[in-house]
């Protein structure tokens, strides 16, 4: 089959396309899926480069969000049928994450446990479904769960161009919340714009607490200004400046750290606004399928910015990599 194969970690040139990579074969109580889409996530940069202290398995095939259609089934897969439209839940509980802990997406079949399958309406497409998990689902968990969005707040988006700013945008709208967004480029917070944000802060041109207190006032020790809820998936020595754009009992929420981890704090403005930290790992199954149910109702569908063929997944990454999108890729074999 064909397969985008990573045999040692390293640049980009290191995925190489291959025609006749085997085709995985099921075992009991598993799948074999035809893959119809997968979309990137920075995860998979990471998975390719190489992450201290963690061991993947090589050769690998990256690619943990995946939609496909069910050819065939090993013994004791109840619940399914051949030809079922699915998303595979990425976790396998006892294995980890496919496209890290055995081959994923980014190839023409690929095998899941089947209790991992969750069924794509017939309004989705295969491409919708694939920009959910990793991105879109993770976004809901932190902003629905674990943020409790509300119309009465007013929300900071960092790094809100990407797939989980994005979807963070969206959900902060859904829910009636006043949504400022943070990104690099004009061009990037107009199209945050079209998607409803109501205030943008281009934090290459602009120092972005001075412009956040801009719209949203200098947050006060008696309540006044300051933004209820800040989503910061970008660390990079920001949070400092990210609990000084909060109101008092304001909430920051994480799930992650793509420009780095090593963060610092004064937490003296915790303690005197009363701020909390809410961190949120990954998703719950409840998370991709309430996502799925409002790509079929069209409340919220995610924001694809391109969708390429297997053979340009090196032209994906780069994009990825340079940061040159405005929501997900997807790649189809």
């Amino acid at each position: 089959m064909r397969a985008a194969v990573v045999r040692e970690h390293g640049d980009i040139d290191t995925i190489q396309v291959e025609e006749d990579f085997p085709e995985p074969e099921v075992q009991p109580g598993w799948v074999k899926v035809a893959v119809k889409a997968t979309s990137l996530n920075y995860h998979d940069i990471f998975s390719r480069r190489g992450m201290p202290g963690i061991k993947l398995p090589l050769p690998l095939i990256i690619g943990s969000d995946i939609a496909g259609e069910v050819v065939e089934l090993g013994t004791g897969c109840d619940g399914v049928n051949v030809g079922d439209r699915v998303l595979i839940d990425p976790i396998n509980p006892k294995l980890g994450m496919i496209g890290e802990r055995w081959n994923g997406g980014r190839a023409e079949y690929c095998v899941a446990d089947a209790r991992q399958l969750v069924p794509i309406p017939d309004a989705v497409s295969f491409t919708t479904a694939a920009s959910i998990p990793l991105a879109y689902a993770t976004a809901h968990r932190m902003m629905v769960s674990r943020g409790q969005v509300s119309a009465a707040d007013t929300v900071l988006v960092m790094g809100a161009s990407g797939g989980v700013g994005t979807a963070s945008v969206l959900l902060a709208k859904r829910a009636g919340a006043t949504v400022v967004a943070c990104a690099s480029s004009k061009a990037k917070l107009e199209r945050l714009a079209e998607l409803g944000s109501d205030h943008g802060i281009n934090y290459v041109e602009q120092d972005m607490r001075e412009a956040a207190w801009d719209i949203a006032g200098k947050p006060r020790i008696t309540g006044e200004g300051g933004v209820d809820l800040l989503v910061n998936c970008t660390g990079g020595g920001t949070w400092i400046d990210s609990t000084r754009c909060m109101r008092k009992g304001g909430r920051l929420v994480t799930c992650g750290a793509t420009a780095g981890f090593d963060e610092h704090i004064d937490v003296r403005y915790v303690w005197t606004y009363e701020h909390t930290l809410l961190g949120s790992n990954g998703w719950q199954r409840s998370d991709i399928e309430a996502m799925l149910s409002y790509a079929a109702d069209g409340s919220l569908l995610p924001v694809i910015d391109k969708i390429l063929p297997l053979d340009q997944v090196h032209e994906a990454e780069r994009l990825m990599e340079s940061r040159e999108i405005f929501g997900k890729i997807v790649l189809t074999p």
